[in-house]
């Protein structure tokens, strides 16, 4: 069983090494399109406007290609790791169908896992020695795609649909209620999937709250959206020898990230270790929001993060939101990657 979970691990790791480069490098081409917009005052109630800066939009439009491409890149490289080239094709599809029907990268994991065990599956099928030559560029191929078309559409897409509008209607019914729950329930489901469904549920949930005059629920989800990947980075800053080469350097294009509300920053982390990091990004970020709801901080724009900080209500306590969360964050997993005595990932089998 130990064996068979450290595989799976590796299956993972494999995926987020090959994710990373476009995680770091559509989070920092956002981020520099971002930080000059909101600089040169073109910041609307919508988030940044791009219509009158054409150079900074190309530089965004490139860096949403680069986040885009992480999924089936991040499917497609667990399928590799269990079936090898021939679960490329299949994982691909897994891994973008997952961002047509938003299930975000929790939904392309689970793609490239069933991707690559359907095609190992197929592989093992006894065939005429006719066949064989067709088999890896043809035949399986065509039919692992389809099989993880059907599932990716058929199977997980309307669920998550109905999930999420029954997540909507719980945020709305909580909006009257005790504003701690509501803070604690924003945190949670926006760092459960880092830009998924649960996540974007509750940001939508904000959004349309500031249309309707009232700031604070934004303003919970805006200090809860940055701590995920601050905290990431800070815990690869304070306990080093706990976090591998790769990872740190992760870490460094989290903090980036983090400081203009881009919650996918923490992804790589969470992808190759999901039982420990999701838990303490969820905490994090519920320490975050229940801080920014209490004290009444409210976010006039639909962005999270530092960067928004000039249209916050009651910035001191958005900062120590923010701070608070961070902390949380970092200080939670390097404890719990010491209490169960982690190893970083460059001792282990190499991706």
């Amino acid at each position: 069983m130990i064996e068979e979970l450290r595989k799976l691990r590796q299956h993972l790791l494999t995926g987020v090494s090959f994710a990373i480069p476009f995680i770091a490098c559509g989070g920092m081409l956002i981020a520099i399109a971002t930080t000059f917009a909101v600089a040169s005052g073109h910041m609307t109630p919508k988030g940044p406007d791009f219509s009158q800066l054409p150079a900074l939009k190309l530089i965004n439009d490139i860096g949403s290609t680069s986040f885009s491409l992480m999924l089936p890149v991040l499917a497609g490289y667990i399928a590799y790791s269990i079936a090898g080239k021939p679960g490329l094709v299949a994982g691909f599809i897994g891994g973008y169908l997952s961002g047509q029907v938003n299930a975000g990268f929790l939904g392309a994991m689970l793609a490239g896992l069933l991707a690559g065990y359907v095609v190992d599956l197929i592989k093992r099928i006894p065939v005429p020695k006719y066949i064989r030559p067709v088999m890896p560029i043809l035949v399986i191929p065509i039919v692992s795609a389809t099989i993880i078309g059907v599932i990716m559409l058929k199977v997980l897409g309307v669920p998550i649909a109905h999930l999420m509008s029954a997540a909507s209607a719980m945020l709305k019914s909580l909006s009257t209620g005790s504003s701690v729950i509501l803070g604690m329930i924003l945190g949670a489901m926006i760092a459960f999937d880092m830009g998924g469904p649960v996540n974007k549920t509750a940001f939508f949930f904000g959004a349309a709250m500031i249309r309707e005059g009232d700031f604070s629920i934004m303003g919970a989800c805006a200090a809860a959206i940055c701590t995920p990947p601050l905290g990431m980075g800070l815990a690869t800053l304070l306990r080093r020898k706990l976090w591998s080469q790769e990872e740190q350097e992760a870490g460094i294009a989290g903090l980036t990230m983090g400081l203009i509300g881009i919650t996918e920053g923490a992804i790589p982390f969470a992808a190759s270790d999901p039982l420990r990091v999701i838990p303490c990004l969820m905490l994090g970020s519920m320490v975050a929001a229940v801080i920014a709801i209490l004290n009444g901080v409210g976010d006039q724009t639909p962005h999270g993060g530092p960067i928004v900080l000039p249209v916050v209500i009651h910035r001191w306590a958005y900062v120590l939101a923010i701070l608070a969360g961070t902390a949380v964050t970092a200080v939670s997993i390097n404890i719990l990657k010491s209490f169960t005595k982690s190893k970083p990932a460059e001792a282990e089998e190499t991706v």
